[in-house]
């Protein structure tokens, strides 16, 4: 008791002196929670520098946006091999259309984008005093994480640097979020400098690239108005944002900018007049190796054997639909009647020459064996002997996916399950030469096409897609309507970021696939992934989105 009567007696001393304490309401300029807010940017370069390179870092991850663009449609999956790729069903469940409120894949691009568009900000704040180029490439950055949160989460909480720290970030959706990442590349592109094709400098903002995604929100414009139910907006598209991307198209052009012939050369590091913006990442070596089988090469550590493509998709593209074979180049002949978009595999490496960018082993460049585009059937080594895999299984890729007892599914796969894709190759600078394709003209082509498709003028919708065709080996369309160009679109344009965005648009994101959940096909809610509960805790702003 006596114990008990000293601790209140000593709470209600320290109540007495906190009484008088706080008659002195001066406070002091150290107190923690008092802060003057944001003032300014030392170094507005350096903060530019800095997010360039967080934008690189998570282009190239296979995980987060990457993810969320791809594997979650029919381009790409990853199958459980024994115990490799399990990872608690994170990869499954996208594919399935079965994620949750706590996937990391959806927590963190939510977290990362809007860090980007905030450091932007600060650039842009005119008492960080950036100078012109740097504040325009600002913009340019800054319209393009907002533009993948919006395409992403439909929702964009923006946060005014001249506001103090603790106001909370209003949210922009509908018209207000177009019309803000819109104003942002109209800065962008009246600041960025006009860089030329084929100066291998396009891994830097331009022109060039702000018109691009320019045209690119312009032609989701009608997605993103629809997303949330805006009073008073069109869900279709309107004539002059269609006019409008044509224009912006056009512009590209004008400074060099064109269709390119040799497909795969366009996804090495050697200038193109194809790239328009590319990202310097030695995260390349993750679009090679997460599909490759352990055996396929021994750049790199070899492969992850991990992601693959659905048969369906691979049927996209002309050609035998069981071999996809070439001779020892994609130079030489291919032999199952297959586009240059499909790829092959080759029979044999390639003899070293000394070519930039490759290593000899035993006679070969390094990496060679292993083919372009889409890798299906039996795998070879360097010198043309057939590969087998670690149980000693020959070494050939199957379209099925199936387990042990020869069910399909998408666990308890072998390690030969599944074509896999090969857009860029180990032969190449060992396969972490650092370039990854964001934006190319053939994209910008093909927007222009769907643009006059849609009512722009311009131009003939089919004549510009047969153009392309053409260039790919492929054979002439008779006419074009929008199934035909969402198909040309996955046939030009696979594994590069753009399909989920691409079947939205066409109408074709909540159909069935293979493996997709019976009981998440025709779900609209799943256009749009949930907005973390974190945020939603932070910010009232913020609302979950519909169906979550």
């Amino acid at each position: 008791m006596k114990r008990f009567e000293l601790k209140l007696l000593t709470l209600a001393l320290l109540a007495v002196f906190g009484l008088y304490s706080c008659t002195n309401l001066e406070i002091e300029e150290t107190d923690s929670f008092i802060t003057e807010g944001f003032q300014g940017l030392a170094d507005p370069q350096s903060a530019l520098d800095q997010l360039y390179n967080q934008v690189g870092g998570q282009l190239g991850d296979q995980a987060n946006t990457y993810a969320l663009t791809t594997v979650t449609t029919d381009e790409q999956l990853i199958p459980t091999r024994g115990a490799d790729w399990g990872d608690n069903g994170r990869w499954r469940k996208l594919h399935q259309h079965e994620w949750g409120f706590e996937e990391t894949d959806i927590l963190t691009p939510f977290d990362q984008w809007n860090a980007n568009q905030l450091l932007a900000s600060q650039i842009l704040d005119e008492r960080s005093a950036a100078p012109t180029q740097v504040g325009a490439a600002a913009s340019f950055l800054r319209a393009y994480s907002m533009f993948l949160i919006l395409d992403l989460y439909g929702q964009v909480p923006y946060r005014d640097t001249q506001l103090p720290s603790s106001t909370v970030p209003e949210v922009l959706t509908g018209t207000a979020a177009v019309d803000f990442i819109a104003a942002d590349l109209d800065d962008a592109i009246s600041g960025l400098p006009a860089e030329a094709a084929g100066t291998g400098n396009q891994n830097r903002a331009t022109k060039a690239a702000a018109r691009f995604l320019k045209a690119k929100l312009l032609l989701n414009k009608h997605i993103y108005l629809g997303q949330l139910g805006e009073a008073g907006t069109s869900p279709a598209p309107q004539p002059a944002d269609m006019q409008e991307v044509v224009n912006l198209v056009d512009a590209i052009a004008a400074d060099g900018y064109a269709l390119e012939a040799g497909y795969f050369d366009i996804f090495t590091d050697a200038p193109d007049n194809e790239t328009i913006w590319f990202i310097d990442s030695g995260n390349t070596g993750n679009r090679i190796f997460n599909g490759l089988h352990y055996n396929s090469t021994g750049l790199g550590g070899g492969g992850w054997n991990g992601f693959s493509t659905l048969a369906e998709f691979y049927d996209l593209f002309e050609g035998d639909a069981n071999q996809n074979r070439y001779e020892s180049d994609l130079n030489s002949a291919q032999i199952d009647g297959q586009e240059e978009r499909r790829g092959g595999v080759p029979q044999i490496g390639v003899r070293f020459t000394d070519r930039p960018g490759t290593s000899d082993n035993g006679g070969f460049e390094d990496g060679s064996n292993v083919g372009n585009g889409f890798l299906v059937g039996q795998q070879y080594a360097l010198d043309g002997t057939a590969l087998q895999d670690r149980q000693g299984n020959p070494l050939e890729f199957s379209r099925e996916f199936v387990d042990g007892a020869g069910q399909n599914s998408l666990i308890n796969n072998s390690e030969r399950t599944g074509i896999r894709v090969m857009k860029y190759n180990p032969r190449n600078g060992g396969g972490f030469a650092n370039h990854v394709m964001v934006m190319r003209y053939s994209d910008a082509h093909l927007m222009k096409a769907e643009a006059i498709l849609r009512g722009a003028s311009g131009g003939d919708a089919t004549a510009l897609v047969n153009e392309l065709r053409t260039l790919r080996g492929a054979t002439p369309l008779g006419s074009v309507d929008e199934s035909a160009l969402l198909d040309e679109r996955g046939r030009e344009l696979y594994c590069e970021g753009w399909r989920r965005n691409d079947m939205i648009r066409f109408g074709a994101y909540t159909r069935g696939w293979e493996f997709k959940s019976a009981a998440e096909t025709g779900n609209d809610a799943r256009k749009l992934f949930p907005i973390p509960l974190p945020q939603l805790l932070a910010n009232p702003n913020l609302v979950q989105n519909p169906g979550y």
